[in-house]
């Protein structure tokens, strides 16, 4: 319904103005996520976190040129992210408040690395990689973009915020529109520090889980577990899953995985998914599904990040189909949440194909 809505204002928009101009706003779109970067990089929306202040006040707080301050509030407020007063003070809105650092669901490390310098220069060779249909990273760089940021921490800082703080966005939706109380064991493949798993064994109060990542990543995790009180319902096991994972789990569950790999690999990660799993276990995908119209979808701009950076794609609920037919689960239902994240549910069939 919110989807069909934006449309239908997208189109009013596109009437109204003439077509130069309409175009012109959408190009210019860059430039509104580089103010929006400035804020969150300077820190606008915590100085404003405990009331309004001007322009000069906001300035000092942040150590900031207090006039460029305000052609940069001036900006912001005008598309809503921050809300200018009549007695001339700035205050948040409830989307400036989502760039604070100290809420949950914060935007702010996503809005760091997107308009992070490094990030910019890799979007700007996107139509190299529509050329070629190859993602431009490793030829810029001389390597893949997860090598990349293990040579700049300040953009892997940018990006694991990000992604961290986009995940736990879509955690309680997920947990709100899929029940995973049903499984007696759930193995969470790639699952970081084990938030979401957490969320998923606080749900569903008799199963248990494990945790399956690298050890370098999987480090962090019993401290999280032991404080989400789950702990004693979960194990921790290391390694690669283009290796193999865990077996005996009723369910698989992998949140925004598949979509980082390529068809090969990801082909590979759900053949050994389906060599580990008992013949009545679940699969489940946590993935942005993409419609099959031209309706607008968050989904379909990370779709071109994965072809510019990172060298995944978003798929359609017919591309999960076919991807997962060929791994040998049989695709049983997708289940939309509140979020643009849905749940692809599967099963397994039969023996993957080669």
């Amino acid at each position: 319904m919110v989807d069909a809505a934006r449309t239908r204002l997208r189109r009013l928009n596109e009437r109204m103005l003439p077509a130069p101009f309409a175009l012109q706003e959408l190009i210019a779109g860059a430039w509104l996520s580089q103010a929006i970067h400035a804020a969150a990089e300077l820190g606008i929306a915590d100085a404003l976190s405990e009331g309004p202040l001007t322009a000069g006040e906001i300035a000092e707080k942040v150590g900031a040129d207090p006039d460029a301050t305000g052609r940069l509030l001036r900006l912001l407020s005008s598309r809503a992210i921050f809300t200018h007063r009549q007695d001339g003070r700035y205050d948040l809105s409830s989307m400036g408040a989502a760039l604070r650092s100290d809420i949950p669901n914060s935007m702010r490390a996503f809005a760091q690395f997107v308009g992070h310098p490094a990030h910019r220069e890799h979007w700007s060779l996107l139509a190299e990689a529509v050329r070629t249909g190859d993602m431009s990273l490793p030829a810029l760089r001389g390597m893949d973009f997860w090598e990349y940021l293990d040579t700049n921490q300040g953009l892997a800082d940018a990006f694991n915020g990000a992604m961290t703080s986009l995940s736990e966005a879509t955690n309680a939706p997920v947990l709100a529109a899929y029940d995973f109380s049903g499984f007696g064991t759930i193995v969470d493949v790639g699952g970081g520090h084990g938030r979401f798993l957490a969320g998923i064994l606080g749900q569903a109060a008799e199963s248990r889980g494990i945790l399956f990542d690298l050890a370098s990543v999987a480090d962090g995790a019993s401290d999280l577990l032991r404080a989400e009180g789950v702990a004693g319902r979960c194990t921790i096991e290391t390694g690669s899953f283009f290796d193999s994972v865990p077996a005996g789990g009723d369910a698989y569950v992998m949140r925004a995985i598949i979509h980082d790999w390529e068809e090969s690999k990801a082909l590979q990660i759900l053949r050994n998914i389906h060599a580990a799993m008992k013949p009545t276990a679940t699969l489940l995908l946590v993935e942005l599904v993409l419609p099959d119209d031209d309706s607008p979808h968050p989904g379909k701009l990370i779709d071109l990040e994965m072809l510019a950076n990172i060298g995944g794609r978003e798929r359609t609920a017919a591309e999960y189909r076919e991807l997962l037919e060929r791994a040998g689960f049989r695709m049983t239902r997708v289940v939309p949440t509140a979020s643009p994240a849905s749940v692809v549910e599967a099963r397994r069939e039969h023996q993957s194909t080669r």
